[in-house]
């Protein structure tokens, strides 16, 4: 979370109360004083596409110097790029769609960006006031359908409320946990003159998140870290939201505790790291898996027990207590009972307990045999693939090439599917807001546009798109935006002719029956890829063999004019291993098809190889 004042990021109430107005009110249109807003907000670019109801609006917009607007080919592709721009900035991410089927089309990234705390404002248009209620064209109820999916929205039904109604919307979206909020104007609100000043006075009442914990809380968790046996970092994508990496890695390296990151946290703490044990959950880590089973506390920053992390509820770490800090107090204890509550930011929740724990001069935990446990799993269950065949190329090989070759310093934007926990296995992160993907919605066609998202946000940085083809297939129309607006991102396109994901799982539990799951006709490259990103103003090339796998990634790097896509024809039986199947235990964790669960059974202590381990250590 960007610090309020920041551009891009909302201002606070004091600190627009204490700004001084400069000048006299200024006689403007409403959609005028939109614009004006989001200019006196550091807005640097906004994503959209105009219709009739919006259409006000963007008569300013066009006269901006100040905001650039990128013209998407679909609401959805704007949506997805605003939130690729918030996640890979840390600022509010704008987009904007006409009324009806224009703000329709924006309920899916609006939806997932509410699940991944996503700061992001959407502004749409609206029928006039007097037809509201009398199914108008292209009049939808856009409040009433996203209430469920927004912090908060809006409907500004005088235009005097515009500059506020904005200015409310950007501090909500980026201040306390996150989240999209939408904006919905009228169009005779867009078009009615109204008295501009700034700042506006914001009128937010009963909002006031909590960033600084509560010191009694700190020191129980503190006591309690210093007297555990096995306690493990359990680090969620609020790390990351708070900026609070630096704050991570000095209380990982004080305590010496392992730490397991998210899918969502992948970045918030090295993975080189010799304490970092991986991803944990559905396709995590077996360290990573295997350390949070055998806790005897977990120290959960910033995360929310979803249940791909937790697998079956009931046998979670069992022998774990739980200490639970997060901004939002409704998460704490949703779906984990907690011993130690702390609501709180996450950079100072973590700077908190370093400075108690130093203060109190406590002791670390003494976690040698923990430690021994660990390592001997680190040790049996290294990254890895089974390969299919000698003349098939394998996308785990792709994905680790391309991380080799590409290093942790670029961004990487992920699908949904199997190509998405593929590239959260095998690329190494080393830094935050590197990798951006649909986590708690899993929405297919994510990655195009976060991607072009991304590069409007860091236009320094490479970026790379890793989709699968059915992903690409709902959103590569944005491909012609970025090759238009120049934003020369790079497509790793995993090609497998089928959706992968439901390939796999029709494989493992429905008796190998694949229904509907084949996407095309691979032997005669149908749908042609290759030619369709050429159409669309992208330079295209195609994999087919291992040896082509690194010059063809170089030759794509050194493509710097316009987008690039590759695609990478690889095997359609590939499987993404470790995995928990749904409704498992953690404690069934399988490293590859075929093997036995891992550990065996659960108890008070953990699983017993746990015990087995210190037992034989003693």
């Amino acid at each position: 979370m960007t610090e309020p004042g920041k551009t891009g990021s909302a201002p606070s109430p004091a600190m627009l109360a204490q700004r001084a107005k400069s000048q006299a009110p200024e006689r403007m249109t409403g959609a005028q004083a939109i614009v004006r807003s989001l200019e006196e907000l550091g807005t640097e670019v906004v994503f959209g596409i105009p219709g009739g109801a919006v259409l006000p609006l963007y008569d300013p917009l066009h006269s901006s110097t100040k905001v650039r607007h990128v013209l998407a080919r679909h609401e959805q592709g704007a949506g997805h790029a605003a939130t690729g721009y918030a996640q890979a900035s840390g600022k509010v991410g704008v987009c904007i769609a006409t009324s009806g089927p224009g703000a329709t089309n924006l309920v899916t990234p609006i939806a997932d960006a509410m699940l991944d705390s996503v700061p992001l404002v959407a502004i749409t248009g609206q029928v006039g006031t007097s037809l509201l209620g009398t199914d108008a064209f292209q009049e939808a109820d856009i409040r009433g359908i996203t209430i469920p999916i927004t912090k908060h929205n809006f409907i500004v039904t005088n235009a005097s409320e515009v500059p506020a109604a904005i200015a409310e919307a950007f501090h909500l979206a980026s201040t306390g946990r996150p989240g999209p909020v939408l904006v919905d104007v009228p169009k005779d609100v867009q078009e009615s003159m109204m008295e501009f000043s700034w700042p506006p006075e914001m009128n937010l009442p009963g909002y006031r998140p909590v960033t600084t914990p509560h010191g009694r809380q700190i020191d129980e968790a503190v006591r309690m870290i210093s007297e555990a046996e096995r306690p493990v970092l359990y680090i969620g994508g609020g790390v990351i939201k708070a900026n609070a990496s630096a704050q991570l890695r000095a209380f990982a390296e004080f305590t010496g505790i392992p730490v397991v990151t998210t899918l969502m946290a992948l970045g918030s703490f090295p993975e080189s790291h010799p304490q970092h044990m991986g991803m944990p959950g559905m396709h995590g880590s077996v360290p990573a898996v295997g350390a949070m089973q055998g806790s005897d506390l977990l120290i959960a920053i910033g995360a929310r027990f979803d249940d791909r992390v937790t697998g079956r509820l009931d046998s979670f770490a069992p022998g774990a207590k739980v200490i639970h800090a997060d901004i939002d107090p409704a998460e704490i204890g949703k779906v984990r009972a907690v011993d130690v509550p702390i609501v709180g930011d996450a950079a100072e929740v973590l700077e908190a307990l370093l400075e108690t724990y130093q203060k109190l001069n406590l002791p670390v935990p003494s976690m040698d045999q923990w430690w021994s446990y660990l390592n001997n799993l680190v040790e049996r269950f290294p990254r890895g693939y089974e390969e299919q065949g000698e003349d098939i190329v394998e996308p785990q090989l792709v994905i680790s090439t391309l991380s080799k070759e590409v290093g942790p310093e670029a961004i990487y934007c992920a699908g949904v599917g199997q190509h998405q926990m593929w590239s959260a296995q095998f690329l190494d992160f080393e830094h935050p807001r590197t990798w951006l993907n649909s986590g708690g919605l899993g929405t297919m066609g994510y990655s195009i546009p976060a991607a072009m998202g991304a590069k409007a946000a860091c236009p320094d940085k490479e970026v790379w798109a890793i989709d699968g083809d059915g992903c690409f297939q709902m959103t590569n129309q944005e491909l012609v935006t970025c090759a238009v607006e120049g934003f020369p991102i790079k497509i790793a396109l995993i090609n497998n002719g089928n959706l992968g994901m439901v390939r796999q799982w029709q494989t493992l539990f429905y008796d190998g029956r694949h229904s509907n799951s084949n996407l095309g006709d691979r032997e005669n490259y149908l749908p042609d890829f290759v030619g369709l990103a050429e159409a669309m103003g992208c330079a295209a090339f195609r994999v087919t063999r291992d040896e082509d796998v690194l010059p063809t990634i170089q030759k794509a790097r050194e493509i710097n004019d316009r987008p690039v896509v590759i695609d990478f024809i690889v095997g359609e039986d590939a499987q993404v291993w470790p995995m928990v199947a749904a409704g498992h235990s953690n404690s069934d964790i399988q490293y590859a098809k075929g093997l036995q669960p891992l550990f065996e059974e659960d108890s008070a202590d953990g699983p017993s190889d746990v015990a087995d381990v210190i037992e034989r250590e003693q």
